[in-house]
């Protein structure tokens, strides 16, 4: 969990840095926007490769591996003024960062029993955001005292620390249980087709697309320079509702879960209510000429907040809708979906902010036009859902498994006598 956490750390940490970084780098936010699709890039593609290292190494390793990786890269960061270099150091952040979550759910696979994997997995996710807290108050604050150095100087040793403890006090599963043999590069491939042509897999995708996005943008890159410069905030200010994002993250993950298990057959509906919270909140917050009020500025990070969680649904998706072989796999599917939708948003909201804002500096109108871009992404996204959803019907329905029509199934809930009282 500690291992988890820091790796979150890691993988946030540039989002409270990006002013620091356009005068550190004399970059502009196009190149700026890059290192960090670069780190998303890097950590999406590395999915499947990693899946296939850590059936053969075991999570002991990876998730060692990883820490020490991330920390090479977060001490390359600290002492250099290059670009390549910084490019370089986060692309060490994100292959370190695509080792870590699966090999920490693979450890909670093998030694908790199966009734708890369910809630242990979900507290994993949780406890993770964590790292985004210490990323957003104590290196903030480190950023901002004694610099740019000591700041991810200190990231790159807590990243030292967890990996050589996990090299100690990890094991990969309880004395005489032994890993299941790896698949091998055949069974792969026959699991990646199969999985991509289930159309449940392709909801899941489509979901974590939609949802995850907007709220993944504004974490790890350009919510803190938007609140600071596009709204006039102090740092200490922005660093707090960055830290009331992660624990709205926190909370609201628990009820979307129980709303998940109680209603499996409306998930698409939670999915894209949570699309129309968060670009309802964010057509509000536009049309504010800026500075806009607090309240407004607190609405949008709790509206976007539910993105995170939201995006879950999709690898629930995967997992009820692929047999338990290839789980895995279509987990990676849907894994892709929304971290490229959101490095395809972090480069356009980079591109847009260098066209309209003069030098280094970043306007508030060029962050009200900058964060428009999410628009049709959202539209694509949502296109994606009703289609997707359209199919897995048909294919549960060839199964003989019927999905009522919302407005039958809410009559029927009406209609439907009440237990009761108990004495």
């Amino acid at each position: 969990m500690a291992a988890y956490v820091v790796a979150v750390l890691h993988r946030t940490s540039f989002g409270v840095a990006g002013l620091d970084a356009v005068r550190r780098f004399d970059a502009s936010a196009g190149i700026l926007a890059s290192f960090t699709v670069l780190q998303l890039v890097v950590y999406a593609g590395l999915q499947v490769p990693v899946g296939l290292m850590l059936d053969r190494m075991g999570p002991r390793r990876m998730v060692a591996g990883g820490a020490l990786l991330m920390a090479a890269g977060q001490a390359l960061l600290a002492s250099t003024t290059d670009i390549a270099a910084a490019v370089a150091a986060r692309v060490l952040v994100g292959a370190g960062d695509a080792m870590t979550f699966i090999s920490v759910l693979s450890l909670v696979t093998a030694w908790f029993p199966a009734r708890r994997i369910p809630v242990v997995t979900q507290l994993t996710g949780l406890l993770g955001q964590i790292g985004q807290v210490l990323s957003a108050i104590p290196l903030a604050a480190l950023l901002h005292g004694p610099g740019w150095s000591a700041a991810f100087g200190s990231a790159a040793g807590l990243g030292v620390l967890v990996g050589v403890l996990s090299l100690a006090v990890l094991r990969d599963a309880p004395p005489g249980r032994e890993r299941a043999k790896a698949p091998g590069l055949t069974e792969v491939a026959r699991n990646l087709r199969a999985a991509w042509r289930q159309p449940g897999t392709r909801l899941g995708m489509w979901t974590h697309f939609v949802s995850q996005f907007s709220a993944t943008a504004f974490a790890l890159m350009w919510g803190y320079p938007y609140l600071v410069s596009g709204h006039g905030m102090k740092p200490s200010a922005a660093s707090t509702l960055l830290t009331v994002f992660v624990l709205a993250t926190m909370v609201s993950g628990p009820y979307l879960g129980r709303l998940v298990a109680r209603h499996p057959l409306r998930r698409s509906w939670l999915v894209l209510g949570i699309a129309a919270l968060n670009a309802g909140a964010w057509a509000a917050v536009l049309a504010w000429p800026p500075p806009a009020p607090a309240w407004l500025l607190v609405l949008l990070v709790l509206c976007v907040a539910l993105g995170g969680p939201g995006s879950m649904i999709g690898f629930d998706f995967a997992r009820t809708f692929n047999p338990p072989d290839r789980q895995g796999t279509a987990s990676g599917i849907v894994n892709m979906g929304g971290f490229f939708a959101a490095l395809v948003t972090i480069l356009l909201i980079g591109f847009v902010l260098d066209a309209l804002s003069p030098g280094r500096d970043f306007t508030p109108e060029a962050f009200r036009v900058a964060w428009a871009v999410q628009l049709p992404i959202w539209l694509v996204g949502v296109a994606g859902v009703l289609r997707s959803r359209a199919l897995a019907r048909r294919r549960l329905a060839e199964e003989g498994v019927a999905v009522p029509r919302l407005r039958d199934a809410v009559r029927a809930a009406v209609r439907r006598p009440r237990r009761p009282a108990r004495r």
